[in-house]
């Protein structure tokens, strides 16, 4: 045991040793320190202010003040979209800007965008106006021309909204067309104007109806798109011409024309004034044109401006709303001249946080300094792994679980290796495995770039587990190269095959079988097995035991790591009456049947493993005979099947009534340090500032629970032992599905002398390799292989009550709010 207390510890086996610690900041540093603190990212604060809301917290008015120039540069950045341009995607590192210089800076910014949006919106609705109305004129006017039958006889002229027949020499005759006048009461008028032609079936129906079929209703399609000045989506519009009689058919029809949104403009009868007109209207066009472009470019390169910096601004104001919130965890002491937080640091960071409040202090002009000192914890620390690039994505997986308790044993230091090889023995081809690496390889040289990257959902997964699949792919050849699958299809990489047939036409090879004729073959699995009649069974029983070796293989790693667990924390009683049973039961059965395989291997044994196991429990005392693999297994068996039945009251019975003791020692006073060299629960380790509260004993509920957890690992040996046998059947299926594609697809259609057909049979073959076993099995292998580790070998010894170190880092709010 001291040998292993005195082994080097390594960087991600146990989480980094934590302290908690009180700062007290002098009220002219704090704003500064944090943000000192925040670039560090090193601290994790503890909110001091849980009962009050966020609106009673000290800070609150500056929280709202960021929150809103947050709104300000959302609107800018929305006003960037949709004028099509292009924010500064790297952003210049600028000097610090004042808070409220930058507050008024904004402001500025908006209203003067909001001013040209508003101007802006203005002469685009006229522009419409306008262009609405030369459309108007151009097709109502072929409307009149041929309707000159409905004029009545007195040659009054036809207008809209019944509009004044003379036009002034002193007023131009476009504003002559937008003044109403009196009108004649008696025959044939018009209504023009324009509608979105979605609207126009309903719109005639309606005015049908209203009249009682007493109109002429023309459309035309509009030459033009008019943009939607709400939407600012071009539309498809349709000109009208309402030809009706009476004052009361004149009031039903605008009424309607008003509720379906259609624009009414007047059209004069006379050529010569619509002709007089409509080079008003073109001219007036033009002019809006040239304003509306110059708008448009001074609005462009105000928010160019702005685009420049927007980054860095959003940035500064996230930042800074940061630390407000982190102030707002802080209280301030009785002088009110100071801010008291307290919080977690790893040790190793202490310097570094000393130094930044030393830099803050100075930097500030703070004639009192701020105090960093080490404090006792009640609650147990945060967990904290430091990754890198390629150990995170382990670490996530084993986080996806449940987040390690302080300083147990983390499984991501076995997972590296452990996950993607029980991965690839279910998806051993180095056909297939290959294409993988092509693909991680391809993200890893794209690093880089991808990296500053917005990537979709699945991409980004994709992306983030990129080493995962590198060794995925890497053991995937291995194990491909031990099945000597390419594609399904074996090959002689290593020399001959052993085997050989019984003459040379080789017409009995599938029915009677081949003949051993050398030594056997020097890797993996002989290509000559394939296809032959004891190809499957031999598979079958080869993968099947490499299973359950595999399986108690772990299993075995996942008890020693809790013996580990219980040195590392002190706790004997866990050692004795957990470890040592469990290791017992477990071996005792299933690592006595790992022995026989082995043994079964080595001796060419033709024993059967099913009955020396079933007889094991049925008849212990009873002869092997011919299943006898070794001298003196009879007794072994006796005492392994002892040993197993003496394990379960061993690991149910003593710790209960031990704790019970212990525990009515300490309340009398006595043998304190007997319960505290016992008791992993209420150790403290150096440095760590971990204590625990005293929680009250109760024996029968911890009776329950160990009896639950021995229950829960009796069974669960059996259990999952039996799980581990999914590596041998998806194993088996991958292969079995691999081999259907290529001999009833691809050399199927090979076998047809006919180019289509084979390309067919190509193109079929590449969709189903690629996509269900590419896709849909490599999924289905990874989500059996995170089971195996979640459930089979982390429940040996695996916590995971554990919650993670969050450390206030301005990387880290950046990050979250760019997702």
């Amino acid at each position: 045991m001291e040998l292993f207390k005195n082994l080097p510890e390594m960087d991600l086996m146990r989480s980094e040793k934590m302290t908690f610690v009180q700062l007290i900041i002098p009220v002219e540093s704090a704003h500064r320190a944090i943000s000192y603190l925040g670039e560090l990212g090193l601290l994790q604060f503890r909110d001091l202010n849980e009962d009050k809301s966020p609106f009673q917290r000290t800070f609150v008015n500056q929280v709202k003040r960021c929150a809103e120039m947050s709104r300000k540069l959302r609107f800018f950045k929305d006003q960037i979209h949709k004028a099509g341009l292009l924010s500064s995607a790297l952003p210049t590192m600028q000097p610090d800007v004042d808070l409220e210089a930058l507050e008024i800076q904004l402001a500025e910014h908006e209203h003067e965008l909001i001013e040209m949006n508003a101007n802006s919106e203005k002469l685009q609705q006229t522009y419409n106006e306008l262009l609405e109305f030369k459309m108007v004129l151009q097709k109502a006017g072929d409307f009149l021309l041929s309707g000159k039958s409905y004029e009545t006889a007195d040659g009054r002229e036809l207008e809209e909204n019944v509009y004044a027949s003379d036009y002034p020499d002193s007023v131009s005759l476009l504003e002559q067309a937008t003044q109403s006048g009196p009108s004649n009461l008696s025959g044939l008028r018009f209504i023009s104007g324009i509608i979105p032609k979605s609207k126009v079936l309903l719109f005639e129906r309606m005015l049908f109806r209203a009249t009682r079929g007493n109109l002429l209703f023309n459309q035309a399609t509009a030459d033009d798109l008019i943009m939607d000045p709400v939407t600012s989506e071009m539309v498809e519009k349709t000109v009208f011409v309402v030809f009706f009689s009476g004052e009361q058919a004149k009031t039903k029809i605008l009424k309607i024309c008003e509720a379906f949104g259609a624009s009414c403009y007047p059209v004069p009868e006379d050529i010569t004034k619509q002709t007089q007109i409509t080079q008003e209207v073109l001219s007036r066009l033009s002019e809006l044109e040239t304003t509306l472009d110059v708008g448009i470019r001074h609005r462009n390169a105000a928010l160019h401006s702005i685009g420049f910096r927007l980054i860095v601004w959003m940035n500064m104001v996230k930042r800074e709303k940061a630390v407000f919130d982190t102030l707002n965890m802080l209280n301030f002491d009785v002088t009110k001249k100071c801010l008291v937080g307290e919080g977690w640091c790893p040790i190793f960071a202490k310097p570094q946080i000393q130094e930044a409040l030393q830099r803050a202090t100075f930097d500030s002009s703070s004639q009192v300094g701020i105090i960093f000192h080490v404090m006792d914890a009640v609650e147990s620390p945060p967990t904290y792994f430091r990754t890198n690039s390629f150990t995170n994505a382990y670490q996530e997986i084993v986080d996806a679980y449940g987040v390690a308790k302080y300083q147990e044993a983390n499984p991501a230091v076995y997972t590296v290796i452990t996950f993607p090889f029980l991965f690839a023995v279910m998806f051993g081809d180095w056909g297939h495995g290959i294409c993988l690496l092509i693909g991680a390889l391809f993200l890893i040289a794209r690093e880089g770039k991808l990296s500053t990257q917005k990537l979709g959902s699945f991409m980004e997964m994709l992306f983030g587990g990129r080493y995962v699949l590198l060794l995925m792919s890497i053991f995937s050849i291995y194990c491909g190269l031990i099945y000597n699958e390419f594609f399904s299809v074996p090959y002689h990489i290593f020399g001959a095959s052993a085997y050989r047939c019984r003459d040379p036409s080789c017409s009995d090879a599938y029915t009677v079988g081949l003949i051993k004729y050398r030594d056997a073959y020097p890797f993996g699995v002989d290509p000559s097995w394939r296809g032959s009649r004891s190809e499957l069974p031999f598979l079958n029983s080869l993968k099947m035991k490499m299973s359950i070796l595999l399986g108690i293989a772990q299993m075995n790693l996942g008890i020693m790591l809790s013996y580990f667990n219980s040195i590392f924390f002190n706790n004997s009683l866990d050692i004795r009456y957990q470890f040592i049973p469990q290791m017992i039961f477990l071996n005792s059965l299933f690592g006595y049947l790992s022995l026989l395989i082995i043994i079964k291997w080595c001796t060419g044994s033709q024993a059967d493993l099913y009955h020396v196991m079933i007889y094991m429990f049925l008849s212990p005392f009873d002869d092997l005979g011919e299943n006898e693999l070794f001298w003196g297994q009879r007794p072994l068996q006796i005492l392994l099947l002892f040993s197993a039945l003496v394990a379960v009251p061993w690991m149910l019975f003593p710790k209960p009534f031990i704790l019970k003791r212990l525990h009515a020692e300490r309340f009398q006073g006595r043998a304190y340090g007997i319960l505290r060299s016992s008791e992993g629960d209420t150790d403290s380790e150096p440095g760590s500032a971990r204590q625990r509260h005293e929680e009250e004993f109760n024996f029968s509920e911890v009776f329950v629970h160990q009896m639950i957890h021995s229950i829960e690992f009796v069974l669960g040996s059996v259990s999952n032992t039996a799980s581990y046998l999914r590596l041998w059947a998806l194993s088996l299926a991958h292969s079995e599905l691999s081999t259907v594609f290529y001999e009833k697809v691809l050399l199927l259609a090979w076998g047809y002398d006919n180019f289509l057909i084979r390309m067919v049979g190509l193109a079929v073959f590449a969709f189903a390799t690629a996509f269900i076993l590419l896709m849909m099995e490599t999924l289905s292998a990874f989500l059996h292989a995170l089971r195996l580790h979640w459930v089979e070998f982390q429940n040996k010894f695996y916590q995971g009550d554990g919650y993670k170190f969050k450390p206030f880092s301005f990387a880290a709010v950046l990050a979250d709010d760019e997702d």
